[in-house]
């Protein structure tokens, strides 16, 4: 019987320049626990603050539509073990430019053996196919998330082309000495329920319009995400209503496997927004500041976010006056996808 990471080799995919002693196989759903195991180890090093289960990286998976024996690889040793994976992805709906993600990981010990390098060639191959299938004629992008403690990677997509785009913070704060929930008049703070669950997806939508990289969420593709994730605390979440309508709303998460991974437990306020129409009262201020106290009663220790520092809405500073610190930073690097060849009649 096969053992942890261990899979029988079906087929066999040719990668160029891949070490010896090692294969490559289209990536399954059956490979998350290994892929998990990969990244466990390579957190060890890396230090993004992430420790997805199994679990986690199906749900991940199948919330963008991933589908693995295309557009997913598993790199295995003599023994059958995964020693690295990558995947293509890419949302179903985008604003503007048609962005396909390219993510994996290496495990530390088989680093420096030239196993990156030879991925993220079959994945811009494979990522520039995608596009040419879905989106012919959209401006398109590669698109790497490259941590900020992470060098190695970051010089390896810029040897490939890669130029840096948008710069993240991951920011974090204790649930002590937390803010007064102080909302504007006319606004009352209220939990999430499910009856709203799409009226709140159509706030966002509307709320994101402007921001880079957003795209309009169908109701499907919301809860594949956000809602349906089995990680999302609706009982932590919060909405401002006025008027009996949504105008701002909190949705809270908490990652068991995170918390059993670094001994606490902690909130991740995932989508943030307000109408355009209803900014500059405090509405975010106090929504956040009630999902921070209500964590705080529910056995979280620390609350989490991540911001991007161009955020059009001024949201660095309104996350710092509440008392949140960066802790850590990523980039997301870019490469540019030429237009696609028109058929010639032949």
């Amino acid at each position: 019987m096969a053992g942890p990471g261990r899979r029988s080799l079906a087929s066999v995919v040719v990668i160029d320049d891949l070490p010896g002693g090692l294969t490559a196989r289209p990536l399954s759903p059956d490979d998350a626990a290994a892929a998990a195991a990969v990244l466990a180890a390579a957190e060890q090093v890396d230090d993004t603050g992430e420790y997805p289960d199994a679990e986690d990286l199906v749900e991940w998976w199948q919330g963008w539509g991933l589908d693995a024996g295309r557009d997913g690889l598993a790199v295995c040793d003599s023994d059958a073990v995964v020693v690295a994976y990558a995947t293509v992805m890419a949302s179903p709906t985008f604003r503007g430019t048609f962005s396909v993600d390219l993510e994996g990981r290496v495990r530390p010990d088989r680093r420096g053996q030239g196993i990156g390098r030879a991925l993220l060639a079959w994945q811009a191959e494979r990522g520039t196919a995608l596009r040419a299938e879905r989106q012919p004629e959209a401006p398109s992008v590669l698109s790497v998330e490259v941590p900020g403690t992470m060098a190695s990677l970051e010089a390896l997509v810029r040897r490939q082309g890669f130029a840096p785009e948008r710069w993240y913070r991951e920011m974090q704060r204790p649930l002590t000495d937390l803010p007064d929930p102080r909302p504007a008049p006319g606004v009352e703070i209220v939990p999430f329920s499910e009856d709203r669950d799409d009226e709140v997806r159509r706030a966002h939508n509307a709320a994101f319009t402007q921001h880079h990289g957003s795209s309009e969420r169908d109701p499907d593709a919301w809860k594949a995400l956000f809602t349906g994730q089995r990680n999302f605390r609706p009982d932590l979440s919060r909405l401002a209503v006025e008027d009996g309508v949504v105008v701002g709303y909190v949705l809270a998460y908490v990652f068991e496997a995170d918390t059993a991974a670094r001994g606490t437990r902690e909130v991740s306020l995932g989508q943030i927004g307000v109408l355009p129409r209803a900014r500059g009262r405090g509405i975010a201020s106090a929504t956040i500041a009630e999902v921070l106290r209500t964590a705080a009663r529910n056995d979280c220790q620390s609350a989490a976010l991540g911001v991007d520092t161009e955020n059009v809405t001024g949201a660095l500073k309104l996350y710092e006056g509440l008392g949140f610190r960066a802790i850590r930073s990523r980039v997301t690097f870019t490469l540019a996808l030429p237009p696609v060849a028109e058929a010639r009649p032949q």
